[in-house]
């Protein structure tokens, strides 16, 4: 090959969230310049917690993590009871013979961005060190000259642009030519943690504690729904606590995402038996409530030498945990589309062969999350289909990107 041949590309990433940084891994190790657009510093915390599912897992892997890293607790699937107490129903779920004996991990967010930051911009990484620049908001974007202007001014320019900015994406309506906003579900959802050793000292926690490694959701049976999403992280220190809830508020005139208070949790779960209500109590500060929001089918994700990642193209509600699966599926299969030795223009084609393999099921994962929560007939599915869990968690991003190539070339 010729020097030319196997020149590294310029690539610019807009936002450093799990997206936005598994994507720079998997491109800096085909060997690219990768430089991450980062409007915040980065210096408080990113969500709570996720399951990090089958077919995430197996990105990971060949992003190069270090399980220890992640602090993960086992997932092996879910307890099911209902909210007037009683039994649980436990549904295991599927997983692949490669996953090491589990359907995936339940993981502080903050866990897992931090090792892909590692390997992103860590020393040891494989590939030139991606550079980010914190505080740095981007006002628009070119998509065909594959420009960024900065709120300050300066223009920069790459060989390829990847909106991973989340579902407030500004690159979106650069993509897209107009504005489009993530639509209210009418469903919000309450979030926080607190020190698993609260249990220690609570009454009646068999329910959580006894059973299969995972999560234990509590639903009520009214035709409002009310659910709760509970299970341990970080090595099992740390308890996530997730409560949806119809919200009849009018969506648009308040926060996506506000501060509050541990009586506005128990007031909207009061009728859940005292167990959960003790249960609820524990959580700590700061409680957020989340509008649960979700962007609809959108015509394209690319646009010239731009393309959308994650919660830009795709962001929906939480139900099939596959939110942060469906961001790493995506980097993965962007990094192996663009291997050294591509040309500045060949990466409007390359963009056309991502869009054929990731729209479809991303807005398959956007559509089910949805309806999964929204319709009372489908409530549950994931846990039940074995066909979709097979679906959705025995999929391989890269070995399906690499045959693309094969089946291509």
């Amino acid at each position: 090959m010729t020097e030319q041949e196997t020149a590294p590309l310029r690539i610019f990433i807009v936002g450093a969230g799990l997206g936005g940084l598994a994507a720079a891994v998997a491109l800096r190790k085909q060997g690219h310049r990768v430089e991450i657009f980062e409007s915040s510093l980065m210096n408080k915390e990113i969500g709570a917690a996720i399951t990090v599912q089958a077919n995430a897992m197996r990105v990971l892997e060949y992003l190069g993590y270090e399980k220890e890293n992640l602090k993960g607790v086992d997932f092996f699937g879910t307890v099911r009871y209902s909210s007037l107490g009683g039994e649980g129903s436990t549904n295991l779920m599927q997983f692949p013979k490669n996953t090491m004996g589990r359907a995936g991990w339940l993981c502080l967010r903050t866990d897992l961005h931090d090792e892909l930051k590692r390997l992103a911009i860590g020393k040891e990484g494989v590939g030139p060190q991606t550079q980010l620049h914190l505080g740095k908001e981007v006002a628009s974007c070119d998509p065909g000259e594959g420009t960024l202007r900065l709120k300050t001014g300066e223009v920069h320019r790459a060989d390829l642009i990847i909106g991973a900015d989340g579902i407030h994406s500004v690159i979106r309506a650069h993509v897209l030519g107009y504005e489009q906003r993530a639509l209210p579900s009418g469903i919000s959802t309450f979030r926080c943690l607190f020190d698993a050793s609260k249990l220690d000292g609570l009454s009646d926690t068999e329910w959580f504690r006894e059973g299969i490694s995972g999560a234990r959701v509590v639903l009520s049976p009214e035709e409002r729904f009310r659910m709760l999403y509970l299970f341990p992280c970080h090595g099992g220190k740390v308890i996530n606590v997730v409560a949806h809830h119809v919200d009849d508020r009018e969506q648009d005139k308040h926060d996506w995402s506000a501060m509050a208070s541990i009586e506005e949790v128990l007031d909207e779960f009061k009728s859940f038996h005292s167990r959960y209500l003790n249960f609820l109590k524990l959580g700590e500060q700061p409680i957020l409530r989340w509008q649960l929001r979700a962007l609809p089918t959108l015509p394209t994700w690319i646009n010239g030498r731009t393309c959308l990642l994650g919660d830009a193209a795709h962001a929906t509600l939480p139900t099939l945990g596959q939110g942060a699966g469906m961001a790493l599926e995506d980097a993965a299969t962007i990094g192996c589309l663009i291997p050294l030795g591509i040309e500045r223009g060949d990466i409007p084609a390359r963009l056309e062969a991502y869009q054929e393999l990731r729209k479809s099921r991303g807005e398959f994962v956007n559509r089910e999350s949805l309806e999964q929560a929204t319709e009372p007939s489908k409530r549950g599915l994931y846990a039940r289909s074995k066909d979709m869990q097979a679906f959705l968690v025995g999929y391989d991003a890269v070995e399906t990107t690499q045959k693309y190539l094969r089946d291509h070339s």
